[in-house]
């Protein structure tokens, strides 16, 4: 940092409102450093696998399920605590340790006549003890007390209190009442503006945006402005498009991508979000895709070389479909019947097979069983999947299951995600958990048969919940307990930024973001004009057999198109289509794929294309049972800086080989080995029929471009969001840790592009500030959506100076978002 970062960091430390990196959390006890983690070697114990087969098989003959000799069970996590039998973080200090060690028979456990605990396993029931004794969510060694119900449910509302007319307060304020609990005090204008801005959009509303929310006097501002949020789409889904990746394993890079093994939904997602796509329709289309555009989900990750059962392709689509929609962690039972809930092998193969294209052998622990999965649903109740059918009518018929109407477990999954989002815990805890009961059963079933009988619509969801008081109340000063059984409701959770809402604020106030995105969207707007000058006629290519008549069935070929943009490009996008299949590469990596030569695919290509030489190779293949026709068409538009713009077709200017390597990876292929001729054009007026309609807008959505702030969402993780919590998605991922770790603490106050986006945003200050109290005031207010206490403009105005320098401003900037006031939501 510059030398006076240590002068204002300090006085800001000693009147509270900041705190060294290290410290950063600590007003929040939920969000702050976590306990001491075991040494770097060891692995964090797995309760499931570790854990309980020793209690089962020494302890719960005489302290579980209906047993509890001397008073002691071990049912629970919190009866296992009793009377400090167990105390989390200090083994030698646990009563049940101190009686597994003893040696005399009238103290010993087990008991004298029982065999004794090997050595191994004490040692891991202590580490466990030490690391916490963290406990699987609903896990008990009695018999379950709950099943959640799968039928929908729609509770009868309580009476309207104090004119709080929401559902969800008339449900939460009958729920404090009957408890009696106190109700949590309600936020003022600024922070909920804060709150709102950052879960809807995930940013920071502008100083302008601020001074007008607060100085509007109209009762009713507060929906007005839920509404204008929601109504911002691009804003509203590029920052929910963090949460969707992270739920449906989506990511712009990563394992599996080079390879050609895993496949992004990213152009998909982001047009259902944008235009608000109805959830039921959302999942027919990911667990029955109508094209390649939403496959990615459940054909999950080729691993290379030999993989385990568990890590194959029908397994993971098992895994997927269970926890992202289900709110069922099925990977305990996709080794074995589950240790820790009532799923099965046979249940886990079974939903595995739906999605299989042969026959799937079980195993056990990664032994043949000798037995054959049948294809089958969790949930025959409502219906099941005919095991005879084809792959794509098997598919097709567990989409229909899952947003059947009389399935309400989907919908209670989705809206206790969107709950949990929002109010910083579920309803159900953890969110795939969903077999644990709720803390408001009621609460979760209207809000799930409202989703339900209200279009599956996500945007009315979420307003319904952040228009109600207890959204609009403030957090509870202590966090509670992570234990679901010993959760009370007393207010919404306080959360800290996501990397992503964290990189976003600080592009935002500092307006030095990137140009540039990994995201294949379309992110502008798209003009009817726009369209019409783009509505090209189709120009379709194949290669030099065509002159000696119809292609050969099976036949390939490749395309080359080489190209040098002639000013630096805003945008750029492509279309492609062929008959029967193809696959487009842009400097060697895979951009489009398609089978259906009757569709226009497109994608974003802004961030592939090079100030210099670019290839565009196209492998086309013929199908069918005999010669016939086959053709390959793609289009490319370069928008400039400057405005204008440049389109590139399939035409004679490509070239063709009749040759086609080996694999999916371009890079490796030797081109100039190969005979090159001029690509044949092609006149088809079924082609153009089907598809010349379609050019215009498909090729101007793929490539327009935007005048709003590229965000964090739409690029690679790098080193900075990845100490921040972002995953790297070869996992689901439902919930992002809360604790601040080393890695995290020495990122932010090392990461150089973090010191420079803020030294960006000095220079930007220096320039447009008045005085050195107009620059504390809009700093804070940029920042912190608040105007500074007298105390603290006094304090800055000392450290600052009359003429605050840029190394001043910049540490200012830093200090003040190390603060919990502007790295937590509250």
């Amino acid at each position: 940092m510059a030398s006076t970062s240590r002068s204002i960091h300090c006085q800001l430390l000693l009147w509270g409102v900041g705190a060294l990196s290290f410290t950063l959390f600590s007003e929040s006890p939920a969000l702050s450093a976590a306990e001491p983690e075991p040494e770097p070697s060891a692995e964090p114990i797995d309760f499931a696998h570790q854990v309980v087969p020793i209690l089962k098989e020494h302890c719960s003959e005489c302290h579980g399920g209906d047993e509890s000799k001397g008073g002691f069970s071990i049912n629970t996590r919190a009866l296992f605590l009793d009377d400090e039998t167990a105390v989390p973080g200090k083994a030698d200090e646990s009563y049940f340790v101190e009686l597994i060690l003893d040696s005399d028979p009238d103290y010993m456990m087990p008991p004298e006549k029982k065999p004794r605990l090997p050595a191994a396993e004490i040692d891991l029931l202590k580490r466990w003890v030490n690391e916490g004794m963290k406990w699987e969510p609903g896990f008990t060694f009695g018999e379950p007390a709950y099943e959640p119900p799968l039928l929908p449910h729609r509770p009868e509302l309580p009476l309207i209190t104090e004119g709080r007319e929401n559902p969800v307060d008339r449900l939460i304020d009958h729920y404090l009442t009957e408890g009696e609990h106190e109700r949590p005090a309600p936020i003022d204008d600024a922070t909920f503006l804060r709150r709102v801005s950052f879960d809807l959009i995930g940013l920071l509303p502008s100083p302008q945006e601020t001074w007008a929310f607060l100085a509007d006097s109209d009762p009713g501002k507060r929906d007005t402005l839920i509404d204008e949020l929601l109504s911002r789409d691009l804003a509203y889904t590029e920052h929910w498009l963090t949460f969707w990746n992270d739920l449906l394993r989506n990511d712009y890079a990563g394992t599996g991508f080079i390879t050609g093994g895993r496949t992004q939904i990213s152009a998909w997602l982001y047009e259902s979000l944008k235009k608000n796509k109805p959830f039921d329709t959302m999942v027919r289309e990911l667990i029955s895709p109508p094209d390649d555009q939403s496959a990615g989900f459940i054909n999950g990750i080729k691993w290379r070389g030999t993989v385990r059962a568990g890590q194959t392709v029908p397994i993971q689509f098992s895994q997927s479909v269970s926890q992202s929609l289900l709110g069922i962690n099925m990977k305990c039972a996709s080794c074995h019947d589950s240790f820790i809930d009532r799923w099965t092998l046979a249940e886990a193969y079974g939903l595995a097979a739906i999605y299989s294209e042969e026959p799937l052998d079980l195993y056990r622990c990664d032994k043949a069983t000798g037995e054959s999965a049948k294809a089958a649903w969790l949930f025959p109740e409502i219906g099941q999947v005919d095991p005879t059918a084809p792959k794509d009518e098997r598919l097709r018929q567990l989409a229909e299951l899952l947003v059947h109407p009389k399935n309400g477990r989907v919908p209670r999954t989705i809206v206790n995600r969107l709950w949990g989002q929002l109010m910083g815990r579920g309803i159900v805890h953890p969110l795939d958990a969903m077999q644990t009961e709720p803390w408001n059963t009621d609460l979760l079933d209207w809000l799930a048969s409202d989703f339900q009988e209200n279009g599956y619509d996500l945007k009315r969801t979420l307003r319904v919940i952040v228009s109600s008081q207890a959204y609009q109340s403030l957090s509870p000063a202590l966090q509670d307990t992570d234990d679901a059984s010993e959760y009370t409701y007393d207010g919404p959770r306080a959360k800290r930024l996501t990397a992503e809402q964290f990189v976003d604020a600080i592009w935002q106030i500092t307006d030095a973001g990137p140009t540039a995105y990994d995201a294949p969207v379309a992110r502008g707007i798209v003009s009817p004009g726009l369209v019409e000058e783009l509505s090209l006629s189709s120009s379709w290519v194949w290669g030099p057999s065509v002159d000696k008549g119809l292609p050969l069935d099976g036949e390939k070929i490749l395309l080359r198109r080489d190209f040098k943009p002639a000013k630096p490009i805003r945008s750029a996008g492509v279309i492609a289509a062929a008959d029967n299949a193809y696959v487009l590469y842009l400097n060697n990596r895979q951009v489009l794929s398609g089978e259906k030569w009757t569709d226009l695919d497109a994608a974003s290509i802004t961030s592939q294309v090079q100030p210099g030489r670019n290839r565009i190779l196209i492998v086309a293949e013929n199908r069918g049972a005999k010669p016939n026709v086959a053709g390959a068409f793609a289009a490319l538009r370069l928008e400039y800086e400057d405005g204008t713009d440049e389109v590139i077709v399939t035409d004679a200017s490509w070239q063709v080989s009749e040759t086609v390597p080996t694999g999916t990876r371009p890079g490796k292929w030797k081109l100039d080995e190969l005979d090159w001729e001029t690509a044949r054009v092609l006149s088809n007026s079924t082609w153009k029929k089907q598809t010349d309609a379609n050019i215009g807008i498909t090729l101007a959505s793929a490539s327009v471009g935007s005048e709003h702030r590229v965000r964090a969402s739409l690029i690679k993780a790098d080193e900075l969001m990845r100490s921040l919590g972002r995953p790297n998605r070869d996992q689901i991922v439902t919930s992002r840790p809360g604790e601040l770790s080393t890695l995290e603490a020495v990122n932010l106050s090392t990461s150089p592009s973090l010191i420079e986006n803020l030294r960006a945003g000095a220079e930007k200050l220096t320039s447009s500030s008045n005085g050195t109290e107009g620059l504390i005031e809009e700093v804070y207010l940029a920042l912190l959506t608040r105007l500074p206490t007298v105390e603290e403009t006094g304090i800055l105005r000392t450290a600052l100076g009359d003429e605050p320098s840029i190394d001043g401003i910049t540490d200012l900037l830093w200090a003040l978002t190390m603060t919990p006031d502007f790295f937590i939501v509250r």
